[in-house]
This record gives structure tokens, sequence and C-alpha cells, in this order.
């Protein structure tokens, strides 16, 4: 059963932390109401009224002017409250994959590599990709002298 969300209390700061909370809530309410589908509707119905009061207006570049102008402004705005999601899930994945790696057998040194620069994390990368071919060799290693110890184990008893 899966448990409950609980929220975790987060101390808050006055000025940029209060600001940074309010944008973060708005964010977050916009970006869950924006992937409704009622919300899809009212666009689907906005753009609709838009196309059959075309005739209305004569096709007017002042017709076309609104939409393209709506549409500008809810993709300028969308953009940011896109980004501030992905921040925000990339931060929450990343507190996870951390916590993870703290209570595993994992290599407690990975925790916090998001901070790198794109160099040292291709390194990371590649040692990881050689450490992980070498494992492979090894098992297929350690498989094959299994076979062989069967077949000889098979010559002895057979």
């Amino acid at each position: 059963m899966p448990s409950p969300k609980r929220r975790i209390p987060v101390q808050r700061e006055t000025g940029q932390g209060r600001t940074a909370h309010l944008f973060g809530e708005i964010a977050n309410r916009t970006s869950q109401a924006a992937g409704r589908a009622l919300t899809f509707l009212i666009a689907v119905g906005i753009v609709l009224v838009w196309a059959l009061t075309g005739p209305m207006f004569h096709y007017s570049d002042t017709w076309q002017l609104v939409i393209n102008t709506g549409t500008t402004i809810v993709t300028f705005l969308m953009v940011f409250l896109i980004q501030n999601s992905q921040n925000r899930d990339s931060a929450a994945i990343q507190v996870k994959l951390d916590e993870l790696i703290r209570v595993s057998t994992a290599h407690n040194s990975f925790v916090g590599i998001e901070h790198l620069s794109d160099d040292e994390l291709e390194e990371i990368r590649n040692k990881c990709e050689r450490r992980a071919r070498a494992d492979k060799i090894g098992e297929e290693s350690v498989q094959c002298t299994g076979k062989k110890a069967r077949r000889a184990a098979d010559r002895v008893a057979g």
C-alpha cells in the first residue's frame, strides 16, 4: 500500500526565500492545472471561438494578432513554469538517489556528482563503463571456469 504524501516542513526565509516559495507554489499549481484535460478543452474552445469569429472580423490583421499575441504570451510564461517544474522534480529525484546511494553498498563518492563539470561527469561515466565491462568479462570468465569444472567433474564421475 503506497504511503500517503507527507509534506516535509521547511524553514522559510524572508525576502527572496518568500518570493521563491510563492513562485514555486504558483508554478506548481499552474503546471498541474495546465496538464488537465479541462484546460486543454478550454484552449481548444478559445481557438475555435477565434477561428469562428474570423469572418466577422474579415480575417483582419488585428484578428490574427489576437491569437498570435495570446499564444506567444502563454508560450513565454509556460517556458518558465515548465523549467521550474523540471528543476524541482530533478532536485527531488537527486535527493532520493543520493539517499539510496548513501544507505546502499554503492559508492558514496557518487553523491553530489551532479555539481561537477560536464568533463568531470564524462570522465566518471567512462570509468563506470570500463568497470562494468571489466565486471562482465570477469563474470564470463567465472561462467567459463564453472563450465570447465562441471565437464571435468562429469568425466571423473562418468
